[in-house]
C-alpha cells in the first residue's frame, strides 16, 4: 500500500501500520468534529511521524498512486471540514474477494 504525505513523499507501508494510522484517523476524525484544532493538529503529526518512521520512502522519480493521502499538518479545520465530509482522513478501501476481513 501506498501512502503520500501530501507536500513531502510517498512511501510504503505495511497492512500492520495502516491499521494503526486508521486508529490514528480515527482520532483525528474526533476532533474535527469538536472543532478542536490543536488536537487535530497533532493527530496530523502523529499519522505523518508513524509513515516517515515505520514507512518505506519511495524514490522520488518513481511515480506511483497513492492509497493514501495525508494532508500536511497546517489543515486548517475549515479546510479540512471541506475535504473529508463523510470520511476520515483515510478512506476505506474496497476488500479484495474471497476476503475473510469484516
Amino acid at each position: 500500500m501506498i501512502a503520500r504525505l501530501m507536500g513531502e513523499a510517498q512511501y510504503r507501508i505495511s497492512d500492520d501500520l495502516l491499521e494503526q494510522l486508521n486508529a490514528v484517523d480515527s482520532r483525528a476524525g474526533e476532533a474535527l468534529e469538536r472543532d478542536d484544532e490543536q488536537d487535530f493538529r497533532s493527530q496530523l503529526e502523529e499519522l505523518a511521524k508513524m509513515v516517515r518512521e515505520h514507512g518505506e520512502r519511495l524514490d522520488d522519480a518513481e511515480l506511483t498512486p497513492s492509497d493514501l493521502i495525508i494532508p500536511p499538518t497546517d489543515l486548517s479545520l475549515d479546510e479540512a471540514h471541506e475535504l473529508f465530509e463523510g470520511e476520515g482522513l483515510i478512506p476505506d478501501l474496497p476488500v479484495p474477494e474471497g476476503s475473510t476481513e469484516s
